[in-house]
């Protein structure tokens, strides 16, 4: 259960706050956690996140009011509260969760006003390369969160039946987009007016389960140009990759400028835009 590792890594915090060896796997009495009086609202996260192949944490950040009763301390340092991604009916045998195994537990900070609330602020964590996503992560996820409280109980003898516990779904949803790479090179270099221009590249996804990038195939990108000395990008006609990825599209040359490729992006493919690439017209 998602209640029982979350107490574990509040009895490792607890044990690393007091100095002492880091607590082992929390034992003690079976027994299903009360209903912590505390809510969740106020959901603020992006709307998606383009996430490539990092070495560490991606970090999703992330805040919400947590409205709590009189008899919840929040202020005590077994309290913990965070947020975090899942599909499915939450709570369920078949749900998919992700990020609140490695995310350091929010900050919750009391109002003002209204009494009995605070503000919780934290991350996300997802760390694809320790195999946290998959390529069928990508898309759309709900947003939960949960809250608890041990009561002062000895993290290392928990028993769960005086342990608070409160989780909420449907707070929110958020999209994970595979992040898309493209590139441009325009020549020739210089090229005469009125020649043929042309610009190739490549575009390439990341592959969230080997961390590589790969050739994103039969895609429509735009090709566009910025004349020198403007400021406005036009754009002139589209092109679409192959089966390795690669671009091509040729034009006119007229003016000197600056040429790249844009791929607008999808439901599941982060946007990309190419570097661009300047040519004098001669």
């Amino acid at each position: 259960m998602r209640i029982r590792a979350t107490v574990a890594a509040v009895t490792g915090a607890l044990a690393l706050a007091a100095f002492a060896a880091p607590a082992a796997q929390a034992t003690g009495t079976d027994g299903t956690p009360y209903p912590l009086n505390v809510s969740f609202s106020g959901l603020k996260i992006a709307s998606s996140s383009r996430i490539g192949a990092p070495t560490g944490a991606f970090k999703i950040a992330y805040s919400y009011t947590l409205t709590y009763g009189s008899d919840v301390d929040i202020e005590q340092p077994d309290f913990w509260s965070q947020a975090y991604l899942y599909r499915g009916t939450l709570d369920s045998d078949t749900s998919r969760e992700l990020g609140y195994d490695k995310s350091d537990f929010a900050t919750c900070t009391k109002n003002a006003a209204p009494s009995g609330t605070a503000t919780c602020k934290g991350t996300i964590d997802l760390y694809p390369s320790e195999g946290d996503l998959l390529n069928t992560d990508v898309g759309t996820w709900n947003v939960a969160a949960e809250a608890g409280a041990l009561n002062g109980q000895d993290p290392d003898n928990v028993d769960y039946s005086k342990v608070g516990f409160k989780d909420q779904g449907g707070l929110g949803t958020t999209r994970l987009l595979r992040n898309v790479a493209v590139t441009a090179n325009a020549g020739p270099e210089p090229v005469t007016k009125g020649a043929t221009l042309t610009t190739t590249g490549k575009l390439t996804r990341v592959d969230w389960q080997d961390h590589k990038y790969h050739a994103f195939t039969s895609q429509t990108v735009t090709l566009q140009f910025k004349k020198a000395g403007t400021s406005t990008v036009t754009n002139v006609k589209t092109a679409k990759s192959d089966a390795y990825g690669n671009l091509k599209a040729t034009t006119t040359a007229t003016y000197d400028g600056y040429w790249r490729f844009s791929y607008a992006g999808s439901t599941y493919a982060s946007s990309a835009l190419a570097t661009m690439d300047y040519v004098d017209v001669r």
